[in-house]
């Protein structure tokens, strides 16, 4: 490959000042875009913010200039009055943009962070469990509470730069006014301090992400923590398992401990700059007025401009907010940037009893193939059971078959038509799941139940429990059906029950149950399967199974060996393989 083609592409404006090589690529370059959206939400507000902005740097510049009138109209005892309103009105006008700055911040962030959390929540819910493979659960929590906080205010820190830098350029100009010697001498500081700013750029930009990404990484542990709480406290292992939280502390802290040293240089640098930069101006201005070249009130004022000027400096320390703005955008970006499934045909078209092929279906963990090239032609009405060893793909095809999980290649059809031309709303009307740990999402155990059909009545959703078993336990409840699902307490079978319940309400015409009835004893997964043997008659149904009895009712079998179809074929038949019954330790 040729040296330009691996050459990374030029950036321009304050890119050139930022050492962004750790968001460099497709990433950063989104990170970047979502920047400049943000610029463009709530118009509204940043209207307001804009001009509040420079209005009050251009009081401040002003106020100077308004002291020295009055100190000198003091000295020559003519003009006070009017002196006395010029101040009065610039310190009128820095107050109220300096209200208003506050006001019109404070709702352009509330807006900009809610809309990009509320379309961060919406699309990481769109991605589905392909979302929940490439990101963590704590990696996703930290970027919607921590860094999409970030780029909203990336449009005053960019507001403080440029007006800063045009707050230093008028301070120049004005000292220049007053006398040019003033301006050069303050002029020789603004280039050493850029520099200084630059150099701590430079060292601390790597930390800064490494930071955030550790503190990502003890959310993730800690929710694994709280998912695993039981099995932690029943094996004793708490100080075990808070270390295992903990353990990332050690580099943070030497992450923290690095930005914090590197500010810390920084800090000593521009409090040594600052003060001899403005004695420097003061004893030229001081020459100057003794030579008589200025008056009292210029002197006044050039002073007064110095102390802008170095205030001016907090926009080169503004670049940092930058840097960290670039951080967070990027991080969010990533996730908004993956791609969901395009919306398809807003129905699923009825004209079959329910055949589902799968033709050359591969799907890619990362480096591992979990499905490779995998043909499989479930007959219309068919009860197929999907069996294999740990890790052989089983819950991997049960999502495939119901495009949870879109596949690196191949094509699922239901009927002929491909799945991947379906909308998501129409494809969940024809599509139930149960799953082995079901969560129970609602306010009520009615809510949980009618979850995928919120209409339901409580005559189907009751006839649903019924079917799979769950009806007599939750009639035992306090509020029976109307009991808030917090305040209830299940035991994992009776969880898997209202799960197949909530499946068996939806109605649909492919059913697929990923062990979905792994935690029932052995009569209750008779009487379950009995029950739903008869509401699932002529509908097209995929089982994940571990029993062999699970597997012996099935129509057919689909035996799964690292990630390929062995067999395919009835229980039966199949069993005569001595590899086929290891599968169930037999």
């Amino acid at each position: 490959m040729s040296d330009v083609a691996m050459a990374p592409p030029r950036r321009r404006g304050f890119a050139r000042f930022l050492p962004l090589e750790h968001t460099e690529g497709e990433d950063g370059a989104a990170g970047r875009a979502l920047l400049v959206e943000c610029l463009r939400e709530c118009p509204l507000w940043s209207s307001v913010l804009v001009p509040a902005v420079i209005a009050r740097a251009a009081a401040a510049l002003l106020l100077p200039a308004a002291v020295a009138e009055g100190i000198d109209a003091a000295v020559t005892g003519t003009g006070v009055t009017s002196a006395v309103l010029h101040v009065g009105v610039v310190l009128a006008v820095l107050s109220a943009t300096d209200a208003a700055t506050e006001l019109a911040n404070a709702y352009y962030l509330a807006s900009v962070t809610a809309d990009l959390r509320n379309r961060f929540i919406r699309h990481v819910l769109a991605l589905g469990v392909a979302g929940r493979r490439r990101f963590a659960s704590g990696d996703l929590l930290s970027r919607l509470t921590t860094d999409t906080a970030k780029p909203a205010g990336f449009l005053l820190v960019l507001l403080n730069i440029a007006v800063g830098l045009l707050t230093l350029a008028g301070c120049a100009v004005a000292l220049w006014v007053i006398d040019w010697t003033l301006a050069v001498t303050l002029l020789v500081g603004i280039p050493v301090a850029f520099g200084i700013v630059r150099l701590f750029l430079s060292r601390t930009a790597k930390h800064f992400l490494r930071y955030q990404q550790i503190q990502a990484d003890i959310v993730a542990r800690f929710l694994d923590a709280l998912r695993g709480a039981r099995t932690i406290r029943a094996n004793g292992t708490q100080v075990r398992d808070a270390a295992r939280v903990l353990r990332p502390l050690g580099e943070l802290n030497t992450t923290g401990r690095a930005v914090w040293k590197a500010q810390g240089q920084i800090g000593w640098q521009l409090l040594l700059l600052i003060p001899l930069l403005q004695i420097a101006v003061l004893c030229v201005g001081g020459f100057a007025l003794a030579a008589e070249r200025i008056t009292a009130g210029e002197f006044v004022a050039s002073a007064g401009y110095v102390l802008l000027a170095v205030h001016g400096f907090e926009a080169v320390e503004s670049i940092v907010m930058v840097l960290k703005a670039q951080i967070g955008a990027t991080r969010v970006a990533t996730v908004l940037s993956t791609p969901a499934r395009e919306p398809g045909s807003p129905v699923v078209p009825d004209i079959g009893a329910g055949r589902l092929d799968l033709r050359g279906v591969t799907v890619r963990e990362g480096d591992r193939v979990v499905l490779d090239n995998v043909y499989l032609r479930i007959p219309a009405g068919s009860n197929v059971a999907a069996v294999g060893r740990s890790g052989s793909g089983k819950s991997v095809l049960a999502a495939v078959a119901g495009r949870l999980v879109h596949p690196c290649g191949g094509t699922v059809t239901f009927d002929g038509v491909a799945f991947a031309e379906v909308s998501e709303s129409a494809l969940r009307t024809s599509v139930a799941y149960a799953f082995e740990k079901p969560a129970l999402l609602g306010r009520t155990i009615h809510d949980a139940i009618a979850y995928g059909r919120p209409g339901a009545s409580r005559a189907e959703v009751e006839r649903a429990a019924r079917i799979a078993r769950a009806d007599h336990f939750v009639r035992k409840l306090p509020d029976g059906y109307d009991t808030p699902v917090r305040e209830a307490r299940f035991s994992g079978g009776e969880v898997q029950r209202l799960g197949l319940a909530r499946a068996v309400l939806v109605d649909a015409r492919l059913v697929i149950l990923d062990d979905a009835t792994s935690s029932l004893d052995a009569a209750t997964e008779v009487q379950v399967a009995h029950a739903l043997d008869r509401v699932l008659a002529g509908r097209t149904c995929l089982l994940v199974a571990h029993r062999a009895s699970t597997a012996a009712r099935a129509d057919l079998v689909a035996w799964l060996d690292e990630g390929r179809v062995r067999g395919f074929a009835p229980h039966a038949q199949l069993w005569s393989d001595p590899a086929y019954r290891e599968v169930f330790g037999g």
